[in-house]
């Protein structure tokens, strides 16, 4: 029951037919009796500098979920950013402080890492692949490169974006093996589609499926549904796989206390979760 003192969460991005946190976010506020609830709200990007600004003038605001395809531009609009945001170049929780300023930080990458690490890859000294460098490729190869890993090799159609990336990686973790320009799996302890590939049907794969070894660990950030293509066919090469949800389930707990509000862990919000596909 949304009332008068109901606090909002805003899920801004856009389109907002993918979107599945609302219906994760909300029961779990139900469930334990927290007034708060997460609103899509569908923003162009032209429009969204001053709809992010303005959105975060209502007095019930408690904080805003950003999604494609803002995450890169929510950076310049912060008046305050985390080590994470400045290495991933993007960001995805923006929360105002008592003093008006607005504070950003980044949970994609941290989702992704702890979701693949339950799972009992060992990430230290890993080789890893990254294919997608905008917003949610760079925070997860930010987070994987705090994790421990020891090289990386990254790849976009957009060769500037993956050498962007690859220069913040080797100015903060110098010690970490960078490389880009190919999207070869073979070889690697863990390969990321971090692509929209997969979002629609017949979308192309991110890479040639045929290089990957069973013994890769292979993970997907699209969500529209649990197994993609990309995920089907290195299921059947024998490979361990994290679905894209996964990271969001992982993510969760970090946003939450981030809010300010009661935390929990990925197994609960999975049961009281109201996903459908």
């Amino acid at each position: 029951m949304i009332n008068g003192t109901t606090e909002l969460i805003a899920h801004i991005g856009y389109p907002t037919h993918t979107f599945k946190s609302p219906m994760i976010y909300n029961p779990y506020f139900e469930h334990v009796g927290v007034n708060a609830v997460v609103v899509p709200m569908g923003c162009q990007p032209p429009d969204y500098p001053a709809f992010l600004k303005s959105i975060f003038t209502l007095t019930n605001i408690r904080g805003a979920l950003i999604t494609m395809p803002h995450k890169v531009a929510t950076v310049g609009l912060m008046d305050e950013v985390t080590p994470t945001v400045r290495v991933a170049g993007a960001c995805n929780a923006v929360k105002r402080t008592e003093d008006g300023r607005l504070v950003g930080d980044m949970f994609d990458g941290a989702g992704f890492v702890r979701g693949v690490q339950r799972k009992g890859l060992n990430l230290q000294g890993a080789r890893v692949l990254v294919v997608g460098s905008g917003g949610v490729g760079s925070a997860i190869a930010a987070s994987l490169a705090g994790a421990g890993i020891g090289a990386i090799a990254l790849h976009d159609v957009n060769a500037t974006s993956a050498s962007a990336l690859g220069l913040r990686l080797k100015a903060s973790y110098p010690r970490i093996e960078v490389s880009t320009g190919s999207n070869d799996p073979a070889g690697m302890d863990l390969v990321v589609n971090a692509t929209p590939m997969g979002m629609n049907e017949g979308d192309p794969l991110p890479m040639d499926v045929s290089r990957l070894e069973a013994r890769t660990f292979v993970g997907e950030v699209v969500m529209r549904t649990e197994m993609t293509a990309f995920l089907s066919a290195a299921r059947a090469r024998g490979c361990p796989v994290q679905v894209g949800s996964d990271m969001l389930f992982e993510q969760i707990p970090a946003y939450l206390e981030f809010f300010g509000l009661p935390t929990t862990t990925a197994e609960v919000l999975r049961s009281v979760a109201r996903l459908s596909y």
